[in-house]
């Protein structure tokens, strides 16, 4: 790391201190402004992201380039976001226990910020106006580095971030976004647990797994969604079967989309079918498997499933099809190739739902509704700097409350401890 970029980040660090004492109307009009911002100066950012889009390699993914891809409707929704988090509850300084002890002692557990986050994602350039407005809100600093596709619309909007926050009166600024891309400088980071108190990754498994083996500081992990939807024998076929393909076709390019499809032997030969023609102009792939390939013989795009498949998230028009003989082969299923991430029942009986949802092992747990959802925007939090899989600190959308952590302040009269 060059001496310049050092001395970048430790002015980043020094700012933690400044960014905890910003009060709540500060931070909510700064917001604010950059949602205006962001509506009215939409071509600069819309430009350069035409320049990445065009800079693809010809064999990119749809998906793929769906996730780089930004629009007017897509930076009109990340300025809906911005004004989503200011107006969300300022959680720094909220008081979470409250209790005088027996030596008079009077206790507190305040909420407070995390300090600097390290956030590392991969071609989804919205991602940088949320994880910004998360940790400013929740009075961090963050850091922040891209993919290299995205290099030119991440250098716009950091410049508009910065021209926003400077025109909103900060003395300081409390991000950074690295426009280094040598994956080197990323490692050399994750060692750096003098600068960075949280490291954050959000992309790929090859992304995570590196993240996990080498980072030094504490991580809040977002891997991988290997969602599923298991349809019961008593559900719904019609509204199931729409579930199915908002779950998969909607944007399958997402970690809350669908990636194998369970149903249940009785209603399998009815069911399959009619999913398979409501998603025919999805140009969508199954891989089935036995069961499933007899019920869907002769039908184009239909292979049959691996082993490896019901491991793979695709990201993709792609769909893992399986009959089992009811939940609790579902819930085998999901329990050994899940990812703990968010998985649906399609039932009408609460009975079945609530045991799904209490056995199923992971984030979000779904009765008659898409996985989609898994979204901190569309569960009402504004936004989220990802979907933690892990079991401490925090699991599903990461938001305001889940960047700071309760802290203990103790005030006393003398007291000293015999």
């Amino acid at each position: 790391m060059n001496s310049n970029l050092e001395k970048s980040i430790l002015l980043l660090k020094a700012s933690a201190r400044d960014q905890r004492k910003l009060s709540t109307e500060v931070k909510n009009k700064a917001l604010r402004n950059l949602a205006n911002a962001l509506e009215k100066q939409s071509a600069p950012v819309l430009s350069a992201n035409q320049m990445d889009l065009e800079a693809l390699p010809s064999m990119t993914t749809p998906a793929f380039r769906d996730r780089l891809t930004l629009s007017s409707a897509r930076l009109a929704g990340m300025a809906e976001s911005l004004r989503q988090v200011a107006d969300q509850t300022d959680p720094v300084g909220e008081v979470v226990e409250n209790k005088t002890l027996k030596n008079g002692l009077k206790t507190r557990r305040v909420r407070s910020p995390l300090g600097l986050i390290f956030m590392i994602f991969e071609s989804r350039p919205n991602v940088i106006v949320e994880a910004f407005s998360l940790a400013f809100k929740s009075g961090n600093v963050i850091l922040l580095r891209g993919g290299s596709e995205s290099r030119s619309t991440s250098s716009a909007l950091y410049q508009l971030i910065s021209d926003s926050l400077k025109s909103s009166g900060l003395s300081f600024s409390p991000v950074l976004g690295l426009e280094d891309y040598d994956r080197a400088l990323v490692s050399e980071l994750l060692k750096r647990k003098d600068l960075i108190d949280i490291v954050v990754p959000r992309g790929g498994e090859k992304l995570i797994e590196h993240v996990q083996q080498t980072a030094l500081m504490p991580i809040i992990k977002n891997d991988r969604g290997l969602c599923h939807v298991y349809v019961e024998e008593d559900a719904d076929l019609e509204m199931a079967a729409k579930i199915v393909r908002n779950s998969k076709v909607q944007r399958p390019g997402v970690c809350n989309s669908l990636e194998t499809l369970l149903v249940h032997q009785s209603v399998a030969e009815k069911f399959l079918p009619l999913v398979y023609d409501l998603t025919s102009k999805d140009s969508l792939v199954w891989h089935a498997d036995p069961t499933s390939q007899k019920i869907l013989n002769g039908k184009a795009n239909v292979q049959p499933a691996t082993p490896q498949n019901w491991d793979t998230e695709y990201l993709d028009l792609i769909l893992n099809c399986k009959v089992v003989t009811g939940l609790d082969e579902a819930l085998a299923h999901i329990e050994k190739h899940g990812s703990k991430h968010s998985e649906s029942i399609l039932t009408s009986s609460e009975a079945k739902a609530r045991r799904f949802q209490e056995e199923v092992d992971a984030a979000a747990v779904y009765w008659n509704a898409s996985t989609r959802f898994t979204d901190g925007f569309a569960l009402g939090l504004g936004g989220e700097l990802g979907i933690s899989t892990q079991k401490l600190h925090v699991r599903g959308p990461v938001g305001l409350r889940e960047l700071t952590t309760p802290r203990w302040i103790i005030d006393g009269q003398g007291q000293i401890r015999e």
